[in-house]
């Protein structure tokens, strides 16, 4: 396995590698870089690759899952997103933490290997992304050749603006940017969108309907309450929907500022007493995360072969289309009454393989209680009243972080679920997403800020 890193940090040698500032820049200049890196993106995504737009041609119709996760927008210059980026070190984290590739991280030759060749896999999965989706619009081959070359070039300027973020030139990294800008573009535009809804005279936004209707023309109760229009075959933006985003987002502030803290004493000041604080968000929104792209790849599969199984394979055909109805979101409240035996189908599915990505996950990325327990030795960390002895606190803090795994996942799943039933603008795993980039950011920029305002904490803290 350590042939076949050298071989991919190979290919990511080849990409241009953005130098590390000299001097880390002020804070001032690293959240103009930031927004400049935002404003790059949102142009990559309203921009339709040549010559889609003179053909008139739609792309594949990708889960909004996957739009959201990877931050891609249909047939423009981010149609791969960040997909490459995030399935690459995806697939290497959960290798290396598996065990399955040996590679110690505390060693900086091998962080140095295991970036580029996370690099390279990306480029590797951009390439065939890229060439997968340009096909799929059935063009002459050499506009097929043109196609396939924006969509890669688009991934390969993401993936290096990422990195020049992530090494100190912007704020906090561009993954997390990309798919915070994708989440609120869907939010603005669903609260504020000021065009007709093809085929009614009511607007797509919100906020615009609802003047609209103020000043003089008819509120629909159907609309208002459940975003349905009369010859409109999807889930207009609502009051409903509305609400439960502002409730959903204070509700998320909230849970993840939650923690439970373990007591711990330090070898170099036994009398001190101090806390290890475990969120109660443990498992953050990874397994609703894992879960939502186990169902987008599921769909986009059934979407891709459906015609060509009717042809050859009936019965699965059939059989696929049963599964992909249960594993489909429900998207608006009416369905709950509906159709309830999808509803709680869907549901169950959604909480019961929550939990069991959640176990999964802290597992392999080394949050379970045998690798903190670790830490907390190797920093000197000792909990008052208990031996120095690995297993003795693994066991203690087996009872903290598994059921903590498995009330996280579950929060989380209910969370996403209760989202899609009424509506949220953003998705459940949209705003799950996007509220923990935000605290992110806010806590980066608190702390950046107090290291400018108090120079001597940066002595203090070896920067």
């Amino acid at each position: 396995m350590p042939s076949v890193l050298r071989a991919l940090a190979v290919v990511g040698d080849f990409i241009p590698s953005p130098p590390r500032p000299a001097r880390k820049p002020d804070l001032r200049f690293r959240l103009l870089f930031t927004l400049a890196t935002l404003a790059i993106y949102y142009a990559m995504a309203s921009t339709l690759a040549y010559p889609l737009a003179s053909y008139g041609v739609t792309g594949i119709q990708l889960p909004a899952i996957i739009n959201i996760v990877f931050a891609s927008q249909q047939g423009t210059l981010a149609q791969l997103g960040i997909g490459p980026i995030v399935t690459a070190g995806l697939i290497l984290q959960i290798l290396v933490g598996a065990k399955v590739i040996e590679i110690d991280m505390s060693d900086p030759s091998g962080r140095k290997l295991f970036t580029q060749s996370q690099k390279g896999l990306a480029v590797l999965i951009a390439v065939v992304e890229g060439l997968g989706f340009a096909l799929y619009y059935r063009l002459n081959i050499f506009l097929t050749l043109a196609v396939f070359m924006q969509f890669f070039l688009g991934a390969l300027i993401l993936l290096i603006i990422d990195e020049a973020v992530q090494k100190g030139w912007g704020v906090g990294s561009g993954v997390s940017l990309f798919i915070l800008a994708g989440v609120t573009r869907t939010i603005v535009w669903d609260t504020l969108a000021p065009v007709k809804v093809p085929g009614t005279d009511q607007y797509h936004g919100f906020l615009p309907y609802l003047i609209q209707g103020l000043l003089g023309s008819e509120l629909s109760s159907e609309r208002l309450f459940y975003g349905i229009a009369g010859g409109v075959n999807k889930v207009l933006p609502s009051l409903t929907g509305f609400i439960t985003l502002l409730v959903l987002v204070f509700l998320l502030t909230y849970l993840q500022s939650v923690k439970i803290n373990i007591p711990v004493t330090t070898q170099r000041a036994p009398g001190i007493r101090a806390k290890v604080p475990l969120q109660l968000m443990y498992v953050t929104n990874i397994p609703i995360l894992l879960v939502g792209i186990l169902f987008s790849d599921l769909i986009l599969f059934y979407n891709i072969s459906s015609t060509y199984l009717r042809e050859s394979v009936p019965w699965l055909a059939e059989a696929l289309a049963v599964m992909i109805t249960y594993l489909s979101p429900p998207n608006s409240l009416l369905e709950v009454y509906y159709n309830p035996l999808r509803v709680s189908i869907y549901s169950v599915l959604l909480v019961v393989l929550a939990v069991v990505f959640g176990y999964v996950w802290v597992e392999i990325a080394g949050l379970n209680p045998a690798a903190q327990a670790e830490n907390l030795i190797k920093a000197g960390l000792e909990i008052p009243g208990m031996r120095r002895n690995p297993k003795i606190l693994e066991s203690l803090l087996a009872r903290y972080i598994y059921p903590l795994t498995i009330l996280s996942s579950i929060i989380v799943a209910l969370i996403a679920l209760i989202a899609d039933v009424f509506s949220a603008f953003g998705t459940g795993t949209g705003l799950l997403l996007a509220v923990g980039i935000l605290q992110q950011y806010y806590n980066i920029i608190a702390y950046e800020r107090a290291l400018e305002a108090y120079p001597l904490l940066k002595r203090f803290i070896g920067e």
